[in-house]
């Protein structure tokens, strides 16, 4: 059924409860889990900045990127998944463009990831890269929501 499932992690509580459940999945199915990280260079545009600045923020974005898959693979390798990790890299482009390629290239069966659930302007303005991920890939995807009428 499914035996790669691709699990794009953002450090968030929310990435955090996809990365659960296709710790479940994986175990039921003996899967392997392959967890990505995406660093979008454009939230730093050089031009606005003075290069030392730029490069610095950048080597602290992937840093931070590359430290959220370490704890996601911990928790994934304590319980018992056959896990490995890539830190990704764009230069202005969306994170979902990303996830799809990662998927498409690794032969992922399914994409498991988290959706902040965000409504009305919030969505308008950030869009939602689960539901691009969702309307590109050619792969199924389990999107999971962080519950939050608790």
């Amino acid at each position: 059924m499914y035996s790669r499932i691709l699990v794009p992690i953002d450090g968030s509580s929310c990435s955090l409860k996809g990365l659960e459940e296709a710790i479940k999945l994986a175990a039921l199915l003996k899967a392997r889990i392959k967890l990505i990280h995406v660093v979008n260079e454009l939230i730093s545009e050089p031009a606005l900045a003075p290069s030392e600045y730029h490069d610095r923020l950048i080597e602290t974005l992937r840093e931070a990127g590359k430290a959220t898959l370490a704890e996601a693979q911990t928790i994934a390798r304590r319980q018992g998944a056959d896990v490995e990790t890539q830190l990704l890299e764009t230069i202005g482009g969306r994170a979902s463009d990303c996830i799809v390629a990662a998927a498409t290239q690794w032969g992922a069966d399914l994409i498991v990831m988290g959706t902040h659930g965000r409504r009305g302007m919030s969505r308008l303005a950030m869009g939602s890269d689960a539901e691009l991920v969702v309307r590109s890939t050619p792969v199924p995807v389990l999107l999971v929501r962080e519950r939050t009428d608790l």
